[in-house]
């Protein structure tokens, strides 16, 4: 009896898994995309049903985005067909800027996949609800080359600050700042001037302990394009910091930078080798535990990192090493890398950390640390190293469709 009622229920549940799978003629698609607005496509998007799995698909869009000179984004997407219509691939290509609301990137967003979909619908023959509108003869706007009156520059300046507290505390945070750039295929320079001030107030036994930390700073930075692999450039700040113990810093720096693969893609891969030599001045709020009130000092540093974005996930990792040339014993090592790989349908693992040992912290303040202090966070502790890690992975099965929105109480 019971083997029977066990074979009815794997007979019913194999044929309520065939009706999911011959439920309908749609375009079954799979949104590899981690900056789209997911809930807006299956709202908009007709005559698809939207997978859980890329290999559940009949066309995998595979997304990949880069920022862009203008403050926006470039959006490759890669259509991937899947089973009947593995023959049918390529790339669609599109960018965004800084003054595009969220509603204008989704929506040209939703354009470009709609495009790339018309050579699926065709090969799929369902074309009741599929139209192209171009434009005729009279409305079609001549070609012609567009002349920038900004040169390819962008400016922005902004302010920000949040408040909270109760009874016994309250905290406040601002920051103003100024920036420019300049990005063109040969070359990439950019400004910024930027104020933060952090404000705590503690009060205990009627008596208010106050803690406030502020940065000041100047970055600049000047990038030259010499081929497909090599670039070179030259970086700068100056600025305060209360936290770090300078009354004064500065660092002036030239670099050069290798990259294993070409640039033109690096959203999908890259690989790159950097190192950069240059001048370190510090100016001391109170004498450092090296009995330093000022120095002038010599530092370099190399960086190896990468990143690779593919079907199967993503990984990126970087190993860096800094050292004091005045005294080779004062460096630092650390190294992150970070992980989400799509093992087998359904499955994902990710895995994250970095560990940096730092031997090269010359701006700590002499003498001892007072508990409200270190409470407060007014001063750079030392530590010999940092880490971070962190594991974990998903697995989901069940129904192959979430073309579904219900968006009652927010779940």
């Amino acid at each position: 009896m019971l083997k029977s009622a066990l074979l009815l229920l794997a007979l019913f549940l194999s044929s309520y898994a065939f009706s999911q799978e011959e439920s309908n003629n749609d375009l079954k698609i799979f949104v590899d995309c981690n900056i789209c607005d997911n809930t807006f496509l299956r709202q908009n998007l007709g005559n698809v049903q939207f997978v859980r799995d890329q290999d559940l698909s009949d066309v995998h869009l595979f997304f990949v985005t880069q920022r862009n000179g203008s403050g926006g984004r470039q959006y490759d997407i890669d259509f991937i067909g899947k089973n009947e219509f593995e023959n049918i691939n390529y790339k669609l290509q599109f960018s965004t800027d800084s003054n595009m609301t969220r509603d204008d990137v989704r929506n040209r967003t939703m354009e470009y996949i709609k495009l790339g979909l018309v050579r699926f619908w065709i090969a799929n023959g369902n074309l009741a609800n599929v139209s192209v509108d171009v434009p005729g003869p009279e409305t079609e706007s001549e070609n012609s080359t567009v002349k920038d009156p900004w040169n390819y520059w962008v400016f922005r300046f902004g302010a920000n600050g949040f408040f909270d507290g109760q009874e016994s505390n309250n905290s406040s945070n601002l920051n103003f700042n100024v920036s420019a750039r300049r990005v063109t295929e040969k070359n990439k320079f950019f400004f910024r001037v930027g104020f933060s001030e952090n404000k705590s107030t503690f009060t205990f036994d009627g008596e208010d302990i106050v803690a406030i930390n502020n940065n000041k700073s100047l970055n600049i930075s000047d990038v030259l394009s010499i081929n497909d692999h090599w670039s070179y450039g030259l970086f700068g700040n100056i600025g305060t910091s209360t936290f770090s113990n300078y009354d004064l810093f500065w660092r002036l720096r030239p670099a050069i930078e290798y990259n294993f693969f070409k640039y033109e893609d690096s959203a999908k891969k890259q690989l790159i080798l950097s190192y950069r030599n240059g001048l370190v001045f510090n100016d001391y709020i109170e004498r450092t535990v090296f009995a330093e009130e000022k120095e002038l000092l010599f530092q370099h540093s190399f960086l190896l990192g990468g990143s690779v974005r593919q079907e199967w996930g993503n990984i990126n990792g970087e190993a860096s090493f800094n050292q004091y040339l005045n005294d080779t014993s004062l460096q630092s090592f650390g190294f992150f890398l970070g992980a989400n790989i799509r093992v087998f349908k359904g499955f994902n693992f990710n895995v994250g950390g970095n560990y940096r040992i730092t031997r090269d912290q010359i701006n700590l303040p002499a003498g001892d640390i007072s508990l409200e202090e270190l409470l407060l966070q007014q001063q750079q502790l030392q530590s010999g190293y940092n880490y971070f890690v962190s594991v974990g992975f998903s697995y989901q099965f069940g129904s192959i469709y979430n073309s579904i929105v219900n968006p009652r109480f927010n779940f």
